[in-house]
């Protein structure tokens, strides 16, 4: 197995810093100063500030925790939600297991961000609202996944040894079937976090998620933009923040599907 990725984890690490100490060492971040509007990067605002006078790196900080909370907190639901639909799925089967393949199928058949937007219009600015349709389109990939596996592993000799030996539902759901694919769930564990990310950004860029004052990555670029050639910096913070977050998270899923991979070669 290849070395741990340190980069992206490093890089993970200064975005969670930035979020979790700007509330200590940057000002408030609603706080507006009509006269200090559109400053540059200098000492006291190192990411210069706003149209409103308010400190881009509080903004950004808070940015981060909204997006990221969001986000994490959605992937962890889904998961919730899929492993334990995919489980009942193959372990009941009959009209059960067709039930919930036809409801993954019928949320899979409409785009993502398509159902998020639906969800998120129906209530603008509420946090569940947009929670709810982030967990509705990512529930389907750990459903189909643990659907599939525990069919299959139910079938399997380790299993019917396990039953014979007295072993109950419990000790089997944990030991052959959840843990071979805890490797599998974690990546896709992360992949559902960026995914989050980029709705939730997609989202407050059409004015559609968080609403000001509260910052949120999307919805900083929207402010950033008119003031784009008199205060660049602005633009520039949210989505380098956005492009290293996503980055990370996409390289860190391809290296565990690359060890993955080579492990099964080997």
């Amino acid at each position: 197995m290849k070395p741990t990725p340190i980069v992206p984890f490093a890089v993970l690490s200064l975005i969670a810093a930035v979020a979790l100490l700007t509330p200590v060492l940057a000002p408030d971040p609603h706080a507006q100063d009509l006269m200090s509007s559109l400053l540059a990067p200098d000492a006291p605002h190192w990411l210069g500030t706003d149209h409103l006078g308010r400190d881009h790196l509080a903004r950004l900080g808070e940015g981060l925790r909204t997006s990221l909370g969001l986000a994490l907190a959605t992937a962890l639901l889904a998961v919730a939600v899929g492993v334990a639909l995919g489980l009942l799925a193959a372990a009941r089967g009959g009209w059960v297991d067709r039930l919930l393949s036809v409801a993954a199928d019928g949320v899979a058949a409409i785009p993502g961000l398509l159902w998020v937007l639906l969800i998120a219009a129906t209530a603008p600015g509420q946090k569940w609202a947009l929670y709810s349709g982030l967990v509705l389109t990512a529930w389907v990939e750990f459903f189909r996944l643990v659907r599939s596996h525990t069919r299959s592993a139910l079938l399997g000799q380790p299993v019917q040894a396990a039953r014979l030996l007295g072993f109950g539902p419990g000790y089997i759901f944990r030991w052959h079937v959840l843990r071979p694919i805890a490797g599998v769930l974690a990546r896709l564990w992360a992949y559902a976090v960026a995914n989050a990310v980029l709705a939730i950004a997609a989202l407050g860029f059409i004015s559609v998620g968080v609403r000001p004052p509260q910052a949120e990555l999307g919805l900083m670029m929207t402010e950033a933009l008119p003031y784009y050639y008199e205060a660049p910096w602005l633009l520039a913070a949210p989505v380098a923040a956005l492009v290293l977050v996503i980055g990370a998270l996409q390289a860190i899923v391809g290296r565990a599907a690359d060890d993955a991979h080579l492990g099964v070669a080997a």
